[in-house]
């Protein structure tokens, strides 16, 4: 997902093969994406919804989703549990309003739904294009810039078709004791692992050589 599109209008080919600006219609609904603070997507979601009804904006912000995959993470035990994983961190798409701006002749959102979405807390901006400040140092302002239509069905096919994911908490060079099988007790380094089968490699010492020895997930205790 490219998240600063170069332009706030798609294009359509014309006859001659170019690309040309597509006019947005009135009142064209459009997806923005909202950088936030790490790990707060849901509660910047629950915020937003009320602020939404509170303020009286629903005619001009429509929509908040945070895109997800579906994850399996594997317990100790050898259990399994569902759960979802993000597909963007750190983001929240918001669906808002276009608003034909008679005197700059130009489509953009709503300042008081902007405003209601910026303010929003752990809301950090919009992503967008950054404006440079006339006079002095520092950040501008940022100008929000819409996804595109297959920015948009990208993210959210992505989202829908994936299969999911097996979430593991150990990796290559961790340190791991076996604690169940023919080699419990021992403890050796992690050197593949592979989450589409729940098995994992690891270089025990057995007679004083260092072998490679497959093990389940739930056979090993990584040390903190």
């Amino acid at each position: 997902m490219k998240l600063y599109p170069e332009e706030t209008q798609d294009t359509t080919q014309s006859n001659q093969g170019e690309e040309k600006p597509r006019e947005f219609l009135k009142g064209e609904l459009r997806w923005y994406a909202v950088q936030v603070a790490s790990g707060c997507e849901k509660r910047v979601k629950a915020n937003l919804t009320q602020r939404i009804q509170t303020l009286d904006v629903a005619d001009k912000i429509f929509k908040i989703e945070i895109p997800h995959t579906p994850a399996v993470r594997l317990r100790k035990d050898g259990s399994r549990q569902h759960s979802e994983e993000k597909v963007f961190p750190g983001y929240v798409l918001v669906q808002m309003r276009l608003n034909w701006i008679e005197e700059q002749k130009k489509w953009t959102i709503d300042d008081e739904a902007w405003q209601v979405v910026k303010s929003t807390p752990h809301v950090i901006n919009f992503v967008g294009a950054e404006q440079k400040r006339r006079y002095g140092r520092g950040r501008g302002h940022v100008k929000p810039l819409p996804l595109s239509p297959s920015e948009v069905e990208r993210v959210f096919k992505r989202a829908q078709e994936q299969d999911p994911m097996l979430k593991v908490t150990v990796a290559e060079g961790d340190h791991i004791t076996v604690l169940s099988g023919p080699f419990k007790e021992f403890e050796g380094d992690v050197i593949e692992v592979s989450p589409e089968r729940g098995k994992l490699k690891a270089l025990l010492s057995i007679f004083g050589r260092d072998t490679p020895v497959e093990l389940e997930f739930n056979q090993v205790e990584k040390h903190k």
